[in-house]
């Protein structure tokens, strides 16, 4: 199926949709917006291709994303049309870094993902827990993401994500232990601090969300709770490693340190810049 053919698909989705909120009914509203909680790291259109050609899909990637994680596609399964993006290396320059953006987006094409049920094979890692208490810290870290002028939201809407920065507002997923709910708030306390400048744009998502779990798991430690595996899995789900970890330092330990001093300070010191 060519480009055009799937903005149609695209297309065609989103007027159902729109047709049904006209009319009143509500079920293709909540499966849509159930795909964009399930989904919400993938853009509107290729939310409602997969939602409109496969609504029971929980956990998508490309056939060859899950053989590298071990799982392969059944035999017959028919991919889920998505467009992903066509990109151009730029010319390097003797200033760039490795984490300079090397690359831009030039156009789209026709792009196949498959859900989990599709494919056999090896078991997906659980995520490990955070475990403890972190007594009067989790207050104190909610205080100090209001004072930053950051919104702090609890929506459902948003799992199986356990937490959401969207620039100004976190949103966390209800129903989580204290101690998991402290790690997920500073998880994207880190985000808003970190990426939300001019920086934001000379990294990846690798290493934004790299970054963002090691300033959670410097501070979860800090206070004394156990995070176990759970920092070393989130990373390597994103496909961090010891070399990303290691250029990105600097960045995560002037992050950790100003939460840090800023909850041990009552939330009344000021986060550094």
């Amino acid at each position: 199926m060519k480009v055009e053919q799937a903005r149609d698909v695209a297309s065609k989705a989103i007027e159902q949709l729109r047709q049904a909120l006209e009319s009143g009914q509500s079920g293709a509203l909540k499966q849509y917006l159930a795909a964009m909680a399930r989904f919400h790291r993938y853009s509107w259109g290729n939310v409602m291709l997969i939602a409109s050609q496969k609504p029971t899909a929980t956990h998508v990637a490309g056939f060859n994303a899950w053989h590298k994680q071990g799982r392969f596609v059944k035999k017959g399964e028919k991919g889920i049309l998505i467009l992903a993006p066509v990109v151009r290396r730029k010319a390097e320059t003797a200033e760039q870094t490795e984490t300079d953006e090397s690359s831009s987006s030039v156009g789209f094409r026709a792009a196949y993902v498959f859900d989990i049920s599709q494919t056999d094979g090896q078991e997906l890692p659980e995520i490990g827990s955070v475990n403890g208490d972190p007594r009067e810290y989790r207050e104190r870290l909610a205080k100090v993401v209001v004072e930053q002028g950051i919104a702090l939201e609890y929506s459902e809407d948003i799992g199986p994500a356990r937490g959401v920065s969207a620039g100004g507002k976190i949103t966390l997923l209800p129903g989580q232990s204290p101690a998991e709910q402290f790690a997920t708030l500073a998880h994207e306390l880190a985000h808003e601090l970190m990426h939300r400048d001019e920086r934001r744009s000379s990294t990846s998502k690798r290493i934004r969300e790299t970054e963002a779990e090691a300033v959670a798991f410097v501070v979860c430690s800090a206070i004394g709770l156990d995070t176990g595996t759970a920092a070393q899995d989130y990373i390597g789900l994103y496909g961090g490693d010891a070399k990303l970890l290691g250029e990105s330092l600097q960045y995560i330990q002037q992050t950790s340190s100003a939460i840090l001093n800023a909850i041990g300070a009552a939330g009344r010191a000021a986060l550094a810049s």
